[in-house]
């Protein structure tokens, strides 16, 4: 009794970080680089911190998912196409994680993340009226081949890869930003269930941990989508300033 009663605060403290992940995840990205974090914090080596976030990443992009859904906010079969491609690298990322860590990507991500805070900032104004959006064609190939790298490093660790889909489909694909949000969920969704697998055949998922996070990634994904139509994009842009400036910050000192 006194050793469950000694371990018990850990779940009711994996869901709270697990909602706010998911929140963060759906608006913007940056989510994983809390819960990875608090996983080693509680005692898993890296590469089963790694496979176990996987649980909490597929609970909330599978809730967010319903939730653009549940608001009419779709982009079949386009976020099919790009998650598929997605997954092919994810394939090959995820098994790459199992031996190799990447705090040396973690440097190069950060100055990525500054590089986009500027382009967020002083990017050149886009008249969607004017602009179609450029989902078929070569833009759909150009996008697929994109999407196979990103699934790379996506398999891999997936921290903070939600800013780089994010500019991605917002500046090539030209969707708003809240269009950007509902495909990148369902590309997420895909080439994470590739991930997952990957990991959890190798035993690197500890279950547990992955589904009290998972819960709180759950509520926290449903919670931001609806959320995210409601306010528009004016509300994604500064959230997504912000926590890019946040989680830049982390990945270059800690």
């Amino acid at each position: 009794m006194l050793m469950i009663n000694e371990f018990i605060w850990e779940y009711p403290l994996l869901i709270i970080v697990g909602f706010i992940a998911g929140f963060m995840n759906t608006m913007a990205g940056g989510g994983s680089l809390l819960t990875l974090p608090l996983l080693i914090f509680l005692g898993l080596p890296a590469a089963v911190a790694n496979g176990t976030n996987r649980v909490a990443i597929f609970m909330s992009t599978l809730s967010a998912t319903a939730g653009f859904k549940s608001k009419g906010v779709s982009n079949f079969p386009f976020n099919i196409y790009l998650g598929f491609s997605g997954l092919i690298g994810a394939l090959i990322g995820a098994r790459i994680a199992i031996d190799i860590k990447g705090e040396l990507f973690n440097k190069i991500l950060a100055v990525i993340m500054i590089l986009v805070v500027v382009l967020i900032i002083f990017k050149p104004k886009i008249n969607y009226s004017d602009l179609l959006e450029r989902l078929k064609g070569k833009h759909l190939f150009i996008s697929m081949i994109a999407f196979f790298f990103i699934g790379i490093y996506g398999g891999f660790i997936n921290a903070g890869i939600g800013f780089v889909i994010m500019l991605f489909l917002h500046y090539y694909n030209r969707l708003n930003l809240v269009k950007v949000n509902a495909t990148k969920v369902v590309i997420v969704l895909i080439y994470t269930t590739g991930a997952l697998v990957t990991f959890a055949l190798a035993d690197k998922v500890n279950w547990t941990y992955g589904l009290f996070l998972a819960t709180g990634n759950f509520i926290g994904g449903w919670t931001s989508s609806r959320w995210s139509v409601k306010k528009g994009e004016k509300t994604i842009k500064a959230f997504l300033v912000v926590m890019v400036i946040i989680m830049s910050f982390k990945l270059w000192f800690f």
